[in-house]
C-alpha cells in the first residue's frame, strides 16, 4: 500500500480515474493497473468514497489505438467513454521495437512517430476528460534542450504543444536539463529521481556494499550530472567526484564536438568501490571510457548507473568491459524498452518503476501532494538502516 495510505483513505478522487498506456508501454501500464486495482479494492476509505462510482473497478485501462493506413497515416482512437475522466497517458518515445506498414515496407518507429501517437491520442479525447497527464518517463527530444547557432528547439517546442492541445500536468523522469520546463512556466510540470529504486535494485543484488566514505564513491561522469551524484551521494553519507569532458570544438561528429579526454575532480577512489550515475546510457562510450579512468586510479567494483538503458549499439561492448573487470554491474530502469539481449546479462539489474509510477498517479487522483514521493530521502534512510542491520 501507498505510504501516504491515511492521508488517500480520508481524501476523496478529484474524478474517476482512466489510463491509456501507449502501446509502447503496454507491459509497465498494465502492472501499474494491477497495483491501482490491489490498492483500491483493500483500502478501508470512508464509505463515501469507496462507493463512488468507478473507485473500484475491474480495470482502469481506457481502450484507445492508433491504427495505420497503408499510406502510414495514422489516426487516434479512443473506444469509450472519457468524459469527466482523471486521465492519464503513458508513453515511451524510444520503443522502436514497434513497427508499422508503409506501401508494404516495415518501418520501425521513432520518437517522433510515437510522439505524434501521443498527440493523436489527446486529440481524440476531444476535450471530455476533466484532466489530462501525460506521463513520459523519456522526455521528447529532452537532449535537444538548448539551442547552438541555426537549430531547433524540439524539447520546448514539444512541451508548448502538448499545454496548447490541454495537457494539464506532464510527468517525466530524470529530465536530461530540468530547465526545459521554462518553456512552459505557468503550466504544472514534474521530473522524478529513481534514485530510491537505483540504490534498493543495488543493494539487493550486492550484499557486501560498505557504505561509508573509506569504502564508497558517488562519481558523475560529466559536469551535467553532478546534481544527480550529490544527491546520492548526500542520502549515502559518501563523497562525491565528477569527470568533465574536454572536447575537440574544431571538429563536429554526428552533430556534436567529439570528445578528446575525461578529466577527473576529486578525492582518491583506490579500493573503494564506485557508482557512475547519469540520466542515460545511449551508446555506452562515454560511461565506459570513464569507467576505465577509474579503474586506471585503482578504483574496485564500478557500478555503472543510469534511468535510461537505450544501448544504441547494442551490449557487446560492455560484455568486453565486464569480463575485463572494467565494469561489475550495470544498472537501469524499465522506463524505456529493453530487448531480451539486455535483460538476458547477468550484470544488468532491472530496477521496476511501475509500482512508483502508481504511487504517482493514486496520489494525485485523490489531489494530494506528491512532495514526498518526489524526494524519497527517508525511505532512502530506512533501506540504508535495514541494510547495515543484515534485514535487507
Amino acid at each position: 500500500m501507498p505510504n501516504n495510505e491515511i492521508v488517500l483513505e480520508n481524501t476523496p478522487p478529484m474524478a474517476e480515474l482512466g489510463i491509456i498506456p501507449h502501446k509502447s508501454c503496454t507491459a509497465i501500464g498494465e502492472r501499474v493497473n494491477e497495483y491501482l486495482l490491489q490498492w483500491r479494492q483493500e483500502r478501508k476509505s470512508d464509505q463515501s468514497i469507496i462507493t463512488l462510482a468507478g473507485y473500484r473497478s475491474d480495470s482502469y485501462i481506457v481502450d484507445a489505438d492508433c491504427p495505420r493506413f497503408g499510406s502510414g497515416e495514422a489516426k487516434g482512437i479512443i473506444r469509450q467513454s472519457i468524459r469527466g475522466l482523471d486521465l492519464y497517458i503513458l508513453v515511451d518515445v524510444t520503443n522502436y521495437s514497434l513497427t508499422y506498414t508503409v506501401s508494404g515496407h516495415e518501418n520501425h518507429m521513432s520518437p517522433d512517430d510515437i510522439f505524434c501517437d501521443l498527440k493523436r491520442i489527446i486529440a481524440a479525447s476531444m476535450g471530455k476528460a476533466k484532466r489530462i497527464t501525460v506521463i513520459i518517463p523519456f522526455l521528447y527530444e529532452g537532449r535537444q534542450h538548448r539551442r547552438s547557432a541555426r537549430e531547433s528547439l524540439d524539447c520546448a517546442m514539444a512541451l508548448q504543444e502538448l499545454v496548447s492541445m490541454g495537457v494539464d500536468n506532464i510527468i517525466t523522469f530524470d529530465a536530461h536539463d530540468p530547465r526545459v520546463q521554462n518553456a512552459i512556466p505557468l503550466n504544472s510540470f514534474e521530473t522524478v529521481s529513481p534514485t530510491y529504486q537505483f540504490l534498493k535494485g543495488i543493494l539487493k543484488n550486492c550484499k557486501d556494499l560498505q557504505l561509508d566514505n573509506d569504502h564508497l564513491m558517488i562519481i558523475s561522469p560529466d559536469e551535467g550530472g553532478t546534481n544527480r551524484a550529490v544527491y546520492m551521494a548526500s542520502v549515502l553519507g559518501v563523497n562525491v567526484g565528477m569527470f568533465y569532458k574536454r572536447r575537440d570544438y574544431s571538429r563536429i561528429v554526428d552533430g556534436r564536438n567529439p570528445i578528446v579526454a575525461h578529466e577527473f575532480l576529486g578525492n582518491d577512489v583506490a579500493g573503494k568501490d564506485v557508482i557512475i550515475v547519469d540520466d542515460m546510457i545511449s551508446s555506452g562510450e562515454s560511461m565506459i571510457d570513464v569507467a576505465t579512468e577509474l579503474k586506471k586510479r585503482n578504483a574496485n567494483r564500478v557500478f555503472v548507473v543510469a534511468t535510461f538503458g537505450l544501448f544504441t549499439s547494442g551490449m557487446e561492448k560492455f560484455d568486453r568491459a565486464v569480463e575485463d573487470g572494467t565494469i561489475y554491474k550495470v544498472v537501469t530502469t524499465n522506463l524505456t524498452y529493453l530487448t531480451d539481449e539486455t535483460l538476458s546479462r547477468d550484470y544488468f539489474i532491472k530496477c521496476d518503476m511501475s509500482k512508483y509510477i502508481a504511487y504517482i498517479i493514486d496520489t494525485l487522483n485523490h489531489e494530494c501532494s506528491i512532495s514526498e514521493l518526489l524526494n524519497p530521502y527517508g525511505r532512502i534512510e530506512k533501506l540504508i538502516n535495514r541494510y547495515k542491520n543484515g534485514e535487507y
